[in-house]
């Protein structure tokens, strides 16, 4: 009896230790899996956005000149441009409300299917600014949303003050680029934009801080799964809309 030790941390410290470690080889198993997902479903974009600009643009030769193709008059000409472009819209929301109710394997292939639409409705960019520069705004993207999100991973700081605030930008931004489509104002988009950047910026690094603290390592297979492919979504809109904004501020135009 003389070396028992009353002090619980002493009785029980290991067995806390060994649940940190357990519960920090698990988030980064799961902050992984989140942002492989994410990967995939940008690299499923950017194959479907280019593959699609190239069946429906058709260049000359000998001029440089461009046209569309049969494809591309379906895609951009033809009423189905509007499917295009609600459809990821729809799914989306779709894929939000139902997540609770979806096997791990189905909301997986739901995301890899609005990845896709999306590339599909975003293949137009490549007629609009130059590939040289559409690279360029990918690459900054990537450096700021790799810094952006590493923050939000590693500060103490409490984000979630924020949340209500970036919200409301985020809804402003969106109504500014509907009113932008009657107006067709340059100093109302580069401001739009601007303040997209700013609010994008702040999303990745509240999504990811969010995404962090929704990890629980009681969750079964199927819980996690859900959460990852849900985190995955959350900073892949992030990423496009960032990637969108910067290419509207410094993208160069055809």
């Amino acid at each position: 009896m003389s070396d028992y030790n009353p002090n619980p941390a002493a009785r029980y410290g290991t067995t806390v230790a060994r649940d940190r470690v357990a519960v920090d080889e698990g988030l980064r198993a799961y902050m992984l899996q989140v942002y492989n997902y994410m990967t995939i479903g940008l690299a499923i974009t950017g194959a479907v956005a280019l593959g699609a600009f190239m069946l429906a643009v058709a260049t000359d030769p000998a001029t440089g000149a461009r046209s569309l193709t049969s494809v591309g008059q379906l895609l951009y000409a033809s009423p189905l441009k509007w499917v295009v472009i609600f459809a990821p819209l729809a799914l989306v929301f779709f894929l939000s409300f139902r997540i609770d109710r979806l096997s791990v394997g189905a909301a997986q292939a739901l995301f890899w299917t609005y990845a896709a639409l999306v590339g599909l409705s975003l293949s137009v960019i490549f007629l609009v600014f130059t590939g040289q520069s559409i690279t360029r705004v990918f690459f900054i993207t990537a450096a700021s949303f790799g810094a952006l999100s590493l923050y939000g991973y590693t500060t103490k700081r409490d984000l979630s003050g924020f949340g209500t605030f970036l919200f409301m930008g985020l809804i402003g931004i969106i109504i500014a680029f509907l009113v932008n489509i009657w107006l067709a104002s340059s100093m109302l988009q580069w401001i739009a934009s601007v303040a997209g950047v700013l609010v994008f910026a702040g999303l990745t690094a509240y999504d990811t801080q969010q995404i962090k603290e929704m990890y629980y390592v009681g969750d079964d297979g199927t819980v996690a799964g859900r959460k990852s492919v849900m985190g995955a979504l959350r900073l892949y809109l992030d990423f496009i809309n960032l990637f969108m904004m910067l290419l509207h501020l410094f993208g160069n135009r055809e």
